[in-house]
Formats: C-alpha cells, sequence, structure tokens
C-alpha cells in the first residue's frame, strides 16, 4: 500500500463522518419560524414558501378559531343549567333608619333563565326583562377574534407542516 493513498477504511470512515456532520448542520440552521398573511381564500402565504398553501394544508393553534369580534366567548350560567344563560343576584334585606323613621326593603333581585338575544348588545348584557331575568355576556375582542384575510401571522415550521401560531400585530398597538 503506497501511504500517498491513505487508508480506505479511515477514509470512508472520515467521509462519514463529515456527512453527518453536515446533516446536523442543515438541521441546526433549519427554519422554524416563519412570517406569513392569510389570503383572501384563506390560504396562506409565508415569506419562505412562494406558493400559497391551502386552508386544508396547513394548521392553526385553537385560540384563532374562536370567533369573529363581538361573538359571544362566554355566557352566566347557573350551577347544574348549562346553556342556560341563568344566575341569581344575591338579595340583601336592608332597614335604614333616618330622622325617626324607618324604611325597609331588599337590594338586588333574584332572576331566573332567559332566552339567547338575538344580537349581543354592546354593553355584554342581554335578554332583559321587567321581571329581571337576564344574561351577561363575555364578548371576543379585536386582539381574540379568529383570522381573517389580510393577517399577517406567525408560522412554525412542523417538518413539513406550517402552524399558524398567532397574529403578528406592529408594536405601535402597544
Amino acid at each position: 500500500m503506497n501511504p500517498a493513498e491513505g487508508n480506505p477504511g479511515i477514509n470512508h470512515l472520515a467521509q462519514a463522518i463529515q456527512g453527518r456532520i453536515r446533516q446536523n448542520q442543515d438541521a441546526d440552521s433549519a427554519l422554524l419560524l416563519d412570517f406569513g398573511e392569510i389570503q383572501p381564500d384563506y390560504s396562506l402565504l409565508t415569506n419562505t414558501y412562494p406558493i400559497p398553501i391551502p386552508k386544508s394544508d396547513y394548521m392553526v393553534c385553537r385560540q384563532l378559531t374562536l370567533g369573529p369580534t363581538h361573538d359571544i366567548l362566554a355566557k352566566t350560567q347557573d350551577i347544574g343549567l348549562p346553556h342556560s344563560g341563568s344566575h341569581i343576584h344575591k338579595t340583601i334585606s336592608l332597614t335604614c333608619t333616618h330622622h325617626g323613621g324607618s324604611q325597609a326593603g331588599t337590594v338586588g333581585e333574584a332572576t331566573g333563565a332567559a332566552p339567547d338575544p338575538p344580537i349581543p348588545s354592546q354593553r355584554t348584557a342581554g335578554g332583559d326583562s321587567s321581571d329581571g331575568m337576564h344574561q351577561h355576556h363575555v364578548l371576543i375582542p379585536e386582539k381574540m377574534r379568529k383570522l381573517k384575510p389580510g393577517d399577517r401571522v406567525l408560522v412554525a415550521w412542523v417538518q413539513n407542516d406550517a402552524v399558524v401560531v398567532d397574529l403578528v400585530l406592529p408594536a405601535t398597538v402597544l
């Protein structure tokens, strides 16, 4: 064996090690986070993938599916009566004595179930009636709404799958 040719076994081992190092470097430099934009047809166009990804081929985190702004996120209910919207306000008996006279009464009012109002009011309560039946609604704020076209989003790449993690807003909203 000619010493200038080296050892074929050692050369093969060195090439295998070098190949493994290249694989690790490529994996370490792989893009994991990206920015994107939701298109009018709800496809996703990311900064690094030049073709829109159809709505059926990417995923979104669950909080981005809550609903449009001002939809009902939650409403009051009595324990054991799911979806009833009913609840009871505690009543307190009071007696007020002023200048020798006395006045008795109650503060608060017991309430019963009320149907969902067709459109929640802007003050987050609905179904008010003369007998005190009512509900309280917590509405979805703008910053918690579901995705819509034109939204800039943060995308995490999990192997070959794009996952929309959250909306990305300019710092001027702070």
